[in-house]
């Protein structure tokens, strides 16, 4: 298994992986939501705001992660880990979590203070992430699942100042997604 960041070149490939994941999982409609997703992510992101990573196999990409921007009106260098897929062949070998570790390594060099999603409590607390109170890091919109809102400092601290709400890239700005 290889992890490493995405390029152009992956772009279909990465489409393909999500829309054929989340179909697989969870039906048609959320296969054509996260696709369209992936896609705005992609082709509408500015290059700054995003970081893609990648696990390949034999050549084949099985694994992709993302991280966007989230502003707060504080000056925190802060990203958003989502979405997430993992080729449903691979699932349960801890690809996933390899891929996100990888991920959070390649931010904490950068120098990134934070870093949020919004998910299962019990799959995220394996890479570190901890529920996050909106009295203290308010999220973009307003959750169906306030538990699922996750956060980690990657400098060692905690997150506790508050924050205030945080605003995430255009794509993400749905509360569909929310």
């Amino acid at each position: 298994m290889k992890f490493s960041k995405s390029s152009e070149s992956d772009r279909q490939e990465i489409e393909v992986l999500f829309t054929r994941t989340f179909s697989d999982s969870e039906g048609e409609s959320e296969e054509k939501l996260i696709g369209h997703l992936v896609h705005e992510l992609m082709n509408g992101t500015e290059t700054d705001d995003m970081f893609g990573f990648i696990a390949t196999e034999q050549g084949q990409i099985v694994g992709c992660i993302f991280f966007t921007r989230l502003s707060f009106g504080s000056r925190v260098n802060a990203f958003m880990l989502s979405p997430v897929a993992v080729d449903t062949d691979h699932q349960g070998k801890g690809v996933g979590q390899k891929l996100i570790n990888f991920g959070i390594e390649h931010l904490r060099e950068r120098g990134v203070e934070l870093i949020f999603t919004y998910g299962d409590p019990n799959y995220y607390s394996k890479a570190g992430f901890e529920h996050v109170p909106q009295e203290v890091a308010e999220a973009p919109f307003k959750l169906t699942h306030p538990e699922g809102w996750l956060g980690q400092s990657l400098d060692g601290g905690s997150i506790k100042l508050p924050l205030g709400q945080a605003c995430c890239v255009e794509a993400f700005n749905d509360p569909q997604y929310w």
